[in-house]
């Protein structure tokens, strides 16, 4: 049990410390409370840390260390050849979002993962603005963290919107390579994108401001199109069951399992992600040359927010061929079928080491 000391007393206690004056910095507010009323518990292996970012504000970040357990204590004390793997989640969602199933999927095939959870995120510290950031910051607060916590250049795996901040990243760290700023954006091994909004955006910025992809979404689905604005842009899978359910998962996935994950992004998300129409004027993110990074462009078959032609967009602008994983919804890491995206990016990437290693 804690107790309290009085000025009085540390000094009876301590009489050379009488004269001198006492401070007592207190621990930093995040630590000792919790931002979300429904707080994830981390699962065994899996620790929270909070990094530092440059603006003072503190970033949420849930690690999981690669699984040592078949190895000799030599070898446990080597360095992993394997990339880390680092986690951005997109809208409404933070890092127990990957932390629930592929945290501890890739750590047991070897890898050392990290997820963060974006400003104003999960756990994370909110900013004063009114959004949680920019593109620019997002990224920014990422690479940040890969050049002061991260020895070896990691594999990026964004979602949704978080694969548009890695987009974001990746033209600027190529930018950056033939700058003297090459440090802000830390060389990566590969990326990966993961149901990602497209490099000109996507359906929900687009039908806030009727333009764009809207009007291929619109005409063909009008009913779709109401459905994702109420859901996502009016907030309406927060307080529908079946809309949540229809918006992020296969048609499949147990009410329970929807309920939990309903209120888990109901309280991760305490301020928006973006101001949409500051996202959108910013659009398409800048292109880079065709073969300049490692990319795997993942999309899922039953995808409610980015349909078929978003998916092969982000293919066409990097030149590689989309996978699309049948069975699959928009959450797929949190889908009935989450193995599924896991073994191909593992596939992806056990290959992306022997091409390494050549």
């Amino acid at each position: 049990m804690a107790a309290v000391l009085s000025l009085r007393t540390i000094s009876q206690l301590h009489p050379n410390l009488s004269s001198r004056r006492v401070t007592i910095k207190p621990r930093a507010a995040l630590h000792g409370a919790r931002r979300m009323r429904v707080p994830y518990q981390l699962k065994q292996e899996q620790s929270r840390l909070f990094h530092r970012l440059p603006s003072g504000l503190n970033m949420e970040v849930i690690v999981h260390k690669r699984v040592a357990e078949k190895q000799s204590d030599e070898e446990k004390e080597r360095p992993s050849e394997n990339p880390p793997l680092d986690f951005v989640h997109g809208s409404y969602h933070a890092a127990w979002c990957w932390a629930e199933h592929w945290l501890p999927f890739f750590s047991a095939s070897g890898y050392d993962c990290y997820a963060v959870s974006l400003l104003g995120q999960g756990e994370s510290d909110a900013p004063s603005a009114s959004v949680s950031g920019t593109l620019q910051t997002h990224a920014s607060d990422v690479a940040d963290f890969i050049c002061k916590k991260l020895t070896l250049p990691p594999v990026l795996i964004g979602h949704s919107f978080g694969g548009l901040i890695i987009q974001y990243y990746i033209a600027n760290a190529k930018t950056n390579q033939i700058s003297d700023k090459r440090d802000l954006f830390p060389k990566l091994t590969g990326a990966v994108l993961v149901c990602s909004v497209p490099p000109s955006g996507n359906r929900l910025t687009f039908l806030i401001f009727s333009s764009g992809l809207v009007w291929r979404y619109l005409f063909p689905k009008p009913i779709a199109a109401f459905k994702v604005t109420r859901s996502l842009a009016a907030k309406g899978f927060q307080t529908s069951l079946s809309l949540c359910k229809e918006t992020f998962f296969s048609a499949t996935m147990e009410d329970h399992l929807v309920l939990r994950y309903q209120e888990l992004m109901k309280e991760s998300s305490r301020m928006p992600l973006f101001d949409l129409r500051k996202l959108n004027a910013s659009l398409p993110v800048p292109s880079v040359p065709k073969s300049a990074i490692e990319l795997l462009v993942l999309g899922a078959n039953d995808d409610f927010i980015v349909d078929a032609e978003g998916l092969n967009e982000t293919g066409r602008f990097y030149g590689v061929s989309p996978i699309c994983v049948k069975g699959v919804a928009h959450d797929m890491m949190l889908d009935c079928l989450r193995e599924k995206g896991a073994k191909a990016i593992l596939s992806w990437l056990e290959d992306l080491k022997r091409e390494q290693l050549r």
